[in-house]
């Protein structure tokens, strides 16, 4: 399976393009990377970057993009409201699929010792890939920024972990290192005041404010100064006014958005704000956000409203936009700032992503694929569709208001069984070109016909756990549409019954190309527990359909 870490490098130029395209330029030209985002700022003068891809490509483009900054931007001449002490300030190495933290730790110990060696840059490690958690904080590390490095660089206790200890006057320092996804995220307040703004900050951030008495600062027993806490865990901020838009933000790092979500943080600052005669008007997000981060944010505010959340992607992202306020200050496009959206931009288009004429009209083309399997899914995933709008219906039913958690609830599982069968449509097809792929292999000698074969059973064995995943899955949606046969809104009880009858085409679609593909793989065993196990699927599968069937032919009464 694909290794994929993102890579984030902060750039301190946010206003020439001319400097920051040559800088992109070189992550561009790594095969294997794919730049997902750039994000000047003009006031911060400082860029954000977000590419993608293998590590090994990753690092590479990161070392050019290094180098390349370090050639052009002057740290002596830098400006910008962004606390910063480097050409390229910041590089975190993110793990996102197929990958642990303690492998992406070492490709980030990797690209900072080339940087520091080959370079002849100041480097130091932080987050993850820094063994001394005493420096692992990247605002410990930062302070006094790039004015107060040429002294700091000096103290043995930041001596840098990569490279020599001479402050760079040009270039600055660069800080390198591994974490867990960040979310980079500005709450828009009505009011121009930094010291207001600030105030937001400490109450809702982790590190929260210094307690004072008498305007002083309370001291421990041990001399230290005592914080009190904010409200938010996981959570780093402070407030500053943004000239660009002429109003006061808080500008926040969510840094475990497992603990402190996006739409939890909104929430909290527009209640802290209120608190404070402030009203919140809108939200950007800097960069990139995943995908399962927007729809939870819709699925909260539809929630808090009493409203089903199972509804579609599209739905649930268009509530979580208008609700954090994500359009206020430039138009969000969830196709440029999602990341799995900018992924399968990238990888072209889906069949899933065709308009119905033109998924019929390739179906019947020449082309062998879309085959029986896709169609399996995809009559799978409209049967389990037609049971999820019997259930956001009888959320919505008038008298049926003590109810709609309970809609809610089924919704969600059927469009999690619909977004999964929609996937196989195209994965099945994959499945179809991963064999014409293996047939096409040489088979000159006796090792290329060794390897030929084996490409040729590891792609069949995937052509057949396909159709057996949506064998399952549309096996599965049926306890969805029997729940809204039975209990649904009577007026749609039909729509549940055309449900059943597409499910069950679906498993029985399925099995067939479980089948023909059985045929060709020679690890008998296997094939004999797939075959069994599908059996066993395809007659609870008529049964229940039969069952669904008599309940909604009883309630239809004619």
């Amino acid at each position: 399976m694909q290794q994929l870490i993102e890579c984030v490098p902060n750039f301190s130029e946010g206003t020439n393009l001319t400097v920051i395209n040559q800088i992109t330029t070189e992550i561009e030209t790594v095969d294997g990377v794919r730049l997902l985002n750039v994000d000047p700022g003009k006031a911060t003068n400082r860029t954000v970057v977000t590419m993608i891809g293998e590590p090994e490509a990753v690092i590479e483009a990161a070392f050019r993009a290094i180098k390349k900054a370090g050639e052009l931007i002057d740290m002596s001449r830098h400006k910008g409201e962004h606390p910063r002490m480097g050409a390229t300030d910041v590089c975190p190495l993110i793990p996102v699929a197929n990958i642990s933290m303690e492998e992406t730790v070492k490709y980030a110990q990797r690209l900072a010792k080339r940087v520091g060696e080959e370079l002849q840059l100041p480097v130091y490690l932080y987050e993850a890939a820094q063994p001394d958690k005493k420096r692992s904080n990247l605002s410990h590390i930062r302070a006094g920024e790039y004015e107060a490095f040429a002294k700091k660089i000096l103290h043995p206790e930041w001596k840098p972990d990569y490279g020599p200890a001479i402050f760079d006057a040009k270039r600055g320092a660069t800080v390198i290192g591994a974490r867990d996804f960040l979310i980079a995220y500005n709450v828009n307040l009505n009011t121009t005041s930094t010291r207001r703004a600030n105030a937001i900050a400490f109450d809702v951030r982790e590190a929260g404010r210094v307690k004072q008495e008498n305007g002083k600062p309370v001291k421990d027993e041990h001399g230290k100064t005592i914080n009190i806490p904010g409200s938010l865990k996981a959570v780093k901020a402070i407030g500053w006014f943004i000239e660009e838009y002429g109003v006061a933000q808080i500008s926040i790092n969510l840094t475990n958005i497992n603990v402190t979500p996006v739409h939890i943080a909104f929430d909290e600052i527009c209640s802290k704000a209120n608190e404070r005669g402030i009203r919140v008007t809108g939200s950007e997000l800097v960069g990139l956000i995943p995908l399962k981060a927007m729809l939870d944010a819709g699925k909260y505010f539809l929630l808090k409203q009493q409203r089903s959340a199972g509804v579609s992607e599209k739905e649930l992202i268009t509530i979580a936009i208008k609700s954090m306020g994500l359009d206020e200050l430039s138009p969000f496009k969830p196709e440029e700032r999602i990341i799995e959206y900018m992924l399968a931009n990238k990888a072209g288009s889906k069949m899933i992503h065709l308009t119905l004429s033109d998924f019929a009209d390739e179906t019947a083309s020449e082309s062998p694929a879309p085959g029986g399997g896709s169609i399996a899914a995809y009559i799978g995933a409209l049967g389990v569709s037609l049971a999820t709008m019997v259930a956001n219906l009888a959320a919505h039913k008038k008298g049926w208001d003590d109810r709609w958690q309970e809609f809610s609830d089924w919704a969600e599982k059927g469009q999690q069984y619909k977004n999964e069968l929609l996937q196989l449509v195209d994965a099945d097809t994959k499945a179809f070109v991963k064999i014409m792929y293996a047939y096409a292999l040489p088979k000159a000698n006796d090792e290329e016909k060794t390897l030929r074969t084996k490409a040729l059973q590891e792609a069949t064995k995937h052509a057949i756990e396909i159709p057996f995943k949506v064998m399952e899955l549309a096996h599965a949606s049926l306890q969805v549409i029997k729940a809204m046969a039975e209990t649904g809104n009577p007026n749609s009880v039909s729509d549940a019954g055309v449900g059943a009858l597409c499910a069950r085409s679906a498993v029985l679609g399925a099995f067939m190309n479980v089948r023909i593909n059985a045929a060709s793989y020679d690890d008998k065993i296997f094939i004999a527990d797939i075959i069994a196990q599908g059996s066993a699927i395809e007659k609870e599968t008529i049964a229940l359909e039969a069952e669904i069937l008599k309940i909604v032919n009883q309630k239809i009464g004619l």
